[in-house]
């Protein structure tokens, strides 16, 4: 690639993704996410959540005659801790979908995986250092809407990084498996030795 391109592609990935850290001519080729239909149902979760406690805020409404102010006031309290509830389980959730990112770089993949707001763990691979990449699907459900893992096996210690729920194309696929190949070419360019 044309080393003005490569520097500008730099760049912009460097400012599109300060967090990443890239090296000297690294820049980004693909960013993913978890698969949306993960969002819709956090939302839609959420949606859920925010309609029953309306529901039980209308139902105590309805018969705050027969309740004395101390109990209204206690079942008010009891309603705005489930709101409150609802919503902190919402705002985690969110964090934790959008804390799950894969990033394939012309030099490495960089893997960022959140499994609760206290835990997280980064983990980056150089692209020479993968042997297998490959995309499955289990269970009708994966299969309907087009999600499954991805799964990057590495030389030496055989170490398998996946990346779950994934919406990753086959186009994409392809498109990864040809930068790998291209790594270990240019790889193995480098590493070219004479022999007197």
């Amino acid at each position: 690639m044309d080393e003005g391109l490569t520097r500008i592609r730099h760049e912009r990935s460097v400012k599109d993704f300060p967090f990443l850290e890239l090296e000297e001519n690294e820049y980004v080729e693909y960013a993913f996410k978890r698969a949306r239909i993960w969002l819709n149902l956090i939302l839609g979760g959420l949606g859920a959540g925010l309609i029953f406690i309306l529901l039980a805020f209308l139902l105590v409404l309805l018969g705050q005659d027969s309740i004395d102010g101390i109990g209204i006031s206690f079942l008010y309290i009891i309603l705005g801790s489930l709101f409150a509830a609802v919503f902190v389980a919402a705002l985690f959730t969110m964090m934790v979908y959008s804390g799950n990112k894969l990033f394939v770089t012309n030099k490495h993949v960089i893997q960022m995986i959140m499994i609760s707001p206290l835990a997280s763990s980064v983990n980056m691979i150089d692209l020479s250092s993968i042997e297998d990449t490959s995309f499955s699907q289990e269970g009708i459900l994966q299969k309907m809407f087009g999600y499954g893992t991805l799964r990057l096996s590495t030389v030496g210690e055989e170490t398998t990084y996946t990346f779950k729920k994934s919406d990753i194309t086959g186009e994409e696929l392809r498109a990864i498996s040809k930068l790998v190949t291209s790594a270990k070419q240019s790889d193995d360019k480098d590493n070219v030795y004479i022999v007197s």
